[in-house]
């Protein structure tokens, strides 16, 4: 399996998009691809999926990927680095149990495949090659699908026992609004795209209440209201979509306040496809939001967009095949 070289895969699986990448040594992109995240089926579909936009990637580099030396991958859910697994991906269909990924697409790769969790290595590839090379301790925060988190401490990542970074599983209202996770309060529950996109619903069918998001989503011929859509109705000045989008930048300001009043960290990295699609005006309005939950508020860290956009997270999961 795997020609060796420098030339290596990166995947990153989300809710809603697979993005690949091919890079080089340097980590620099010669092929990428993306193909939509399969919405019905189960774990057997969505790999099947990967597979296919890893291939069209390394086409693309001019390459077929049992000629990569590697490739690694970024998935939601818990992931067991050692043996390949993914368990509990949520935002999956039919992810319920634990599935063999990394065996799965080794074997339809024809190379050497790693996996880890999907927001750690977008983290890691920012700190690494991104916005957070001039730090030493960093919170990733990425706004999509749902609400990951990642860190860096003494420049290092830092996983604690291995679900450290659960940020948006932080409660921010005891009792408050349901979480995917079947919890209360997380942030995920307001700032979740997924979440939202619940909210929006019970608000326009079962209250009532006028929005062109759905309107726009079937327009747009998109399975679910996706980072595009609810940026076009922001723009269109739809009411119930500025609402929820301000509810979500109020969430993720006062959970990034509480997570710098425990950690201190240098600087706060807002990645995701909310995240980047959005980008540095709403950076500065999440910033705002934090500043009154700020316990240290004479130097607030800075917050930045994420730089490497969408290849973000396939090409962190490619840096996991180093060497």
């Amino acid at each position: 399996m795997g020609a060796g070289g420098a030339t290596r895969g990166g995947i990153d699986l989300g809710g809603t998009k697979i993005q690949t990448v091919v890079v080089d040594d340097a980590n620099d992109p010669l092929g990428d691809a993306r193909r939509p995240t399969p919405q019905s089926g189960g774990p057997a579909d969505v790999a099947a999926a990967m597979a296919e936009a890893m291939r069209d990637a390394a086409a693309g580099a001019g390459l077929e990927t049992g000629a990569l030396a590697g490739v690694g991958v970024g998935s939601p859910g818990g992931v067991d680095e050692r043996a390949g697994t993914v368990r509990g991906a949520k935002n999956l269909p039919g992810w319920e149990g634990t599935y063999a990924l990394g065996p799965e697409l080794a074997e339809a790769l024809g190379t050497r495949v790693r996996i880890g969790n999907d927001v750690d290595v977008a983290t890691d590839a920012e700190f690494r090659l991104g916005v957070g090379t001039e730090y030493d301790s960093l919170l990733g925060v990425f706004w999509g699908t749902g609400v990951g988190g990642g860190l860096v401490l003494g420049g290092k990542p830092w996983v604690g026992q291995g679900s450290a970074g659960e940020f948006g599983h932080m409660v921010i209202e005891r009792g408050g609004a349901h979480c995917p996770c079947g919890r209360r309060g997380c942030i995920e529950a307001y700032a979740g795209r997924a979440a939202m996109e619940a909210k929006a619903r019970h608000e326009h069918e079962e209250k009532g209440r006028d929005t062109d998001l759905f309107k726009l989503m079937r327009k747009h011929d998109r399975p679910k209201l996706t980072s595009g859509i609810w940026e076009r109705a922001v723009k269109q000045g739809d009411k119930l979509a500025i609402h929820l989008i301000d509810r979500a930048v109020d969430a993720l300001g006062t959970g990034i306040a509480s997570a710098l009043n425990l950690l201190d960290l240098e600087a706060v990295v807002i990645g995701g496809g909310m995240g980047v699609r959005f980008g540095e005006p709403y950076a500065d309005r999440i910033r705002e939001a934090m500043m009154p939950h700020l316990f240290s508020d004479q130097r607030p860290p800075p917050i930045r967009v994420a730089a490497l956009g969408d290849l973000g997270g396939a090409i962190g999961a490619a840096l996991l095949v180093e060497g």
